[in-house]
């Protein structure tokens, strides 16, 4: 093994946010197996980030692995407090020195827009957390796919944070302030918590409106009988399996098999009301 201690770091803003305590669960269960120490790092300001890493310095920490890209330069802080620890992200990150093993979204992305198109819908958005390069390839994905019909996006939402309050300020703002002939009727987020928040605030505004919303990430909420939300399922495990053999053995899968992931068509993707099934379920897209 390439590490010369058995405790790795697990860095991350937050442990609220349903996918980063999936890859939270999945890191420390193979880590485990490994009979290697976790030691948690929950870090939210530089300052917060800065004394996590020192407190760890007291430790032999060997590596570090970040569940959340928090600062451009938190790189080359960390290789100032912790010299010896490798890192690896399973998050994107704004380094280009960066070790990151993330699902490819651009799949995920032309997926998703030959669902919506298969539904009819006629007006497509995306709503990202941050308007960044983050979520490039998924947009790129959606986009290719719309073109290759004679569709184009029509607006990009940005919700400002990956939460779901913030999605649903966003997404209630948007239906408020364009007339309903111009709404788009078709939305894809960057992630479930997104998604949750968009497709509330469709329920509550009420008035007609109908927009089909579909997330990225599959997280346990998004099979709740509350959502039934069409989503994109990262392989986790192989995520996961992938960041550690990079980070613990420096054995990197060149096949990029750990990119995979699978569509998980539920109903939320419809955007109106589909007798049946779907008006026995709680869907926040059924008025």
């Amino acid at each position: 093994m390439a590490v010369n201690s058995n405790i790795v770091g697990i860095v991350s803003d937050e442990f609220t946010n349903p996918n980063t305590v999936k890859l939270l669960n999945e890191v420390t269960r193979l880590l485990n197996a490994r009979g290697l120490i976790t030691l948690l790092l929950n870090a939210n300001s530089r300052e917060s980030y800065q004394s996590a890493l020192h407190n760890a310095a007291q430790l032999p920490v060997s590596a570090l692995v970040f569940l959340t890209s928090l600062f451009s330069d938190e790189l080359s802080v960390a290789a100032d407090i912790l010299p010896q620890a490798k890192t690896v992200h399973l998050s994107h990150s704004a380094s280009a020195d960066a070790n990151v093993v993330i699902a490819d979204g651009y799949d995920a992305g032309a997926e998703m827009g030959l669902l919506l198109l298969s539904q009819g819908h006629q007006r497509f958005g995306f709503m990202h957390s941050q308007q960044n390069s983050a979520t490039a390839r998924q947009l790129d994905g959606f986009v290719a796919s719309l073109k290759a019909e004679q569709k184009e996006l029509k607006i990009e939402l940005s919700a400002g944070g990956n939460d779901r309050e913030l999605a649903y300020q966003v997404m209630m703002a948007y239906l408020k302030k364009t007339r309903a002939a111009e709404r788009i009727n078709a939305l894809f987020c960057e992630s479930d918590e997104l998604a949750f928040g968009a497709l509330q605030a469709v329920r509550d505004f009420a008035q007609g409106a109908h927009v089909a919303v579909v997330g990225f990430d599959d997280v346990d909420e998004a099979r709740a009988s509350t959502w039934h939300l069409t989503s994109w399922a990262q392989r986790r495990d192989l995520l996961v399996a992938e960041a550690l053999n990079r980070l613990l053995e420096n054995r990197a899968d060149t096949s990029n098999a750990w990119q995979q992931g699978e569509l998980q068509v539920r109903h939320s993707h419809h955007g109106k009301h589909v007798p049946g099934e779907m008006s026995q379920c709680g869907c926040a897209i059924r008025h």
